[in-house]
């Protein structure tokens, strides 16, 4: 099958041929549909987090199942899916307790005595957060994955796989923003677009996006923001402060920089929650002002949206397909694999919300 293939970092990708394995006990072999290129899948291109190399990043993907192994009982050959990173074992304490988005993961790869998942001219290559989604095909343990309605397209599917779960579940489930509240999201790319209008489906009273690009700002406006912030116009945390009347409600950083994990912070009011979406480099840190804890503000982390994938996306398909949820204007540039390297330029230049890979 064809891969893009990261030979190591920093390295652009290599599209290639390279040999996935049959589903052994509780795999499943996935034909991939369409797969949308992530931010995150750039950081680990760029080595500000680590990761084995050579691997097929991609993480964000829906498909059909082909085959499956022994053992599988939740899907069958046939059935539409999207993948998830958020991979569950179903019996550490975290699985256990209800928070399976941060399960210890232990007995869900191939062991060193296996073959491994993909190869290319019998070299193994690693997968990457369990999926290589950069690719024809997935070969992975059935937890990463979530039966789908059929009619759901899969090209909007994909999307719900990564930057529809981190943004709407951010919302939702880590921060449970309420109605009448004021919110402020800062960066309006795939995630932050999802954190827009997770506020407005949350019933936000106001929904403040913040970005330097004018046309996301515009963008988030369709998603139903009620304020725009450029942030190149002055200092955005004195923006928000004066729409508000001193502050948000609740906050959302979703580019992974230490100065606006410190401005999402800065512009609470009394009371505020502060949640970082983005994934601010290893290694750095943030500074805040330790006085202001005296006022019960809070600053939080979430990891992809606090999901429970297999609850969590179904229902996102219910909600695009019943009209209340955007994906269509998430896509930017559909693109083929050959086009990869592109469309992660397209990225860095900050040019689009979404880019997805049409393998059909």
């Amino acid at each position: 099958m064809r891969a893009a293939v990261l030979p190591q970092i920093p390295s652009a990708l290599e599209v290639s041929e390279i040999q996935v394995d049959r589903p052994g006990r509780r795999e499943v072999l996935v034909r991939t549909v369409a797969a949308g290129l992530c931010h995150s899948d750039l950081h680990f291109m760029e080595g500000k987090y680590a990761h084995d190399t050579p691997t097929v990043p991609g993480h964000e993907a829906a498909g059909v199942v082909e085959a499956v192994g022994d053992d599988v009982t939740h899907v069958q050959p046939g059935d539409h899916v999207i993948g998830c990173l958020s991979i569950f074992c179903g019996h550490c304490e975290y699985c256990l307790s209800g928070r399976p988005v941060l399960c210890d993961r232990q007995g869900l790869a191939r062991g060193d005595d296996q073959p491994p998942r993909l190869s290319r001219d019998g070299v193994p290559i690693h997968q990457f957060l369990r999926l290589s989604a950069f690719a024809e095909m997935m070969l992975v343990h059935e937890n990463t994955l979530v039966k789908i309605r059929e009619e759901m397209p899969l090209d909007r599917a994909a999307l719900i796989g990564c930057a529809v779960t981190t943004g709407l579940g951010a919302v939702f489930n880590t921060a449970r923003v309420t109605p009448g509240s004021t919110v402020a999201v800062i960066g309006c790319g795939g995630v932050g677009l999802n954190s827009v209008q997770g506020a407005v489906i949350a019933g936000a009273g106001r929904v403040i996006a913040v970005d330097t690009n004018p046309w996301k700002l515009e963008l988030a406006r369709t998603f139903g923001a009620t304020d725009m912030v450029d942030a190149t116009a002055g200092d955005p945390v004195e923006q928000v402060r004066d729409i508000t009347g001193g502050g948000v409600e609740f906050s959302f950083e979703a580019i992974g920089l230490k100065t606006t994990a410190e401005q999402s912070f800065a512009m609470l009011r009394k009371g505020g929650t502060a949640t970082i979406i983005g994934m601010i480099p290893e290694g750095e840190r943030i500074e805040l002002p330790g006085s202001e804890f005296l006022d019960e503000k809070k600053i939080q982390g979430s990891n992809m949206g606090s999901n429970r994938f297999r609850v969590d996306m179904p229902r996102y398909v219910d909600l695009y397909l019943s009209g209340r949820l955007k994906l269509d204007e998430l896509v930017s540039a559909r693109i083929g694999l050959d086009q990869i390297n592109d469309g992660f330029d397209a990225m860095r230049r900050g040019e689009v919300a979404r880019s997805v890979i049409a393998f059909e």
